[in-house]
């Protein structure tokens, strides 16, 4: 069936102008799909032989080994917000730093490198810090500007660092290794933090009255008691991180392996706390179980647009065009930063990979990267 690119064309702006309208993202994939399932049907376009692959592919996504990763990771980090570590992990860091000019401004983005690379989890991190160090750093003098741009774009670098949940999905949907995508993101995420703490020194050397250091009164630890509050709060989940990463990085487990081993650290950290409990188990299964349901739908539901995408000529015809491309890999890769920035706006990176992944064939994909 060729000929109908134009119609492909058509749902993706389709599906487009679904999110800028704000319906959900996973029933603007199948809705998408269904109303030009519809149209292709009665132009002869589409053929209901098709979905006949579906639930296939639904049960192949269900018994992904790559992606049952993804409820481990979570439920690591919804037992790290819940139990409080983190926000002892916080305070700790705030009174070592807090001497400083943006001291509090640093430890938002240290902390929020070692939350990121513990749990994986964007909102996890950002609820935590957000909750805690907004507040203190605006009674503080803080510039509100400077404290709610340093916590959302700490919190934002779980995206990248590894455990990121945002690789173990795009490792499934391009093909790549999940331990390769974890290696290569280490370095520009590190990179990325050092780069957020270079800004907060030179803002708070700039601009001394946007980012005071801690009054005397308000560091209320010092001496040995506070180094000995240090080791208990920042080694652990020092520990933890080489725990999941390292065994990844070093072969001795597979990223799902090392999500359960995270999972079993952070119950364990939290029992040595003295708050591990029911509750805290019943609500980060629940937490987990909610954010791992909304993924799967999505991915279902992208899977569908896929599949009608690629029946009206709509996959094979964004391949041809980033492989025509002139410039090869490096054409492919600014076009792709262009159009993950431009999606990012409305979009999470769930749902942002999604729509990506289903027009930008993996093959092609594979090709150019290599």
């Amino acid at each position: 069936m060729h000929g109908y690119e134009w119609l492909a064309l058509a749902m993706f702006a389709g599906f487009i102008a679904f999110l800028l309208s704000g319906y959900p993202v996973a029933f603007g994939f199948a809705g998408t799909a269904i109303v030009f399932g519809g149209i292709g049907l009665a132009i002869g376009a589409f053929d209901l032989v098709r979905l006949r692959a579906l639930t296939s592919v639904w049960f192949g996504t269900m018994s992904n080994f790559t992606l049952l990763a993804i409820p481990y990771f979570i439920f690591l980090g919804a037992v790290l917000e819940k139990s409080g570590l983190a926000e002892d992990l916080l305070e700790t860091v705030g009174i070592l730093l807090g001497p400083l000019r943006g001291g509090l401004a640093l430890t938002v983005v240290i902390v929020g490198t070692l939350l990121a690379a513990t749990t994986g989890v964007v909102a996890a991190t950002i609820i935590v810090m957000g909750m805690m160090m907004l507040p203190t750093m605006l009674k503080y003098g803080y510039d509100k500007q400077l404290a709610s741009g340093t916590i959302v774009a700490s919190g934002t670098m779980a995206q990248m660092l590894p455990p990121s949940i945002v690789l173990v999905l795009l490792s499934d949907q391009i093909g790549v290794s999940v331990g390769d995508l974890f290696v290569g993101a280490v370095i520009p995420g590190l990179m990325l933090a050092g780069s957020y703490a270079l800004y907060v020194l030179v803002i708070a050397y700039l601009k001394p009255n946007s980012a005071p250091p801690l009054p005397p009164e308000a560091r209320t630890l010092r001496g040995w008691t506070l180094a000995r509050r240090t080791a208990q709060t920042v080694l652990p989940p020092i520990l933890l991180i080489f725990a999941v990463l390292g065994s990844i990085f070093f072969g001795v487990a597979t990223p799902t392996e090392a999500g359960s081993v995270g999972a079993v650290g952070a119950l364990l950290l939290a029992g040595m706390n003295r708050k591990l409990n029911w509750k805290l188990i019943k609500d980060s299964a629940h937490s987990t179980a909610r954010v791992t349901a909304l993924v799967v739908m999505i991915l279902f539901c992208a899977s569908t647009f896929s599949l009608v995408f690629d029946a009206l000529g709509g996959k094979s015809y964004i391949t041809n065009l980033l492989v025509s491309m002139p410039g090869g890999f490096w054409t492919f890769l600014i076009v792709s930063n262009i159009i993950v920035f431009i999606l990012g706006i409305p979009l999470e990176f769930t749902e942002n990979d999604s729509p990506l992944s289903t027009t930008e064939n993996q093959t092609a994909v594979r090709s150019l990267v290599q």
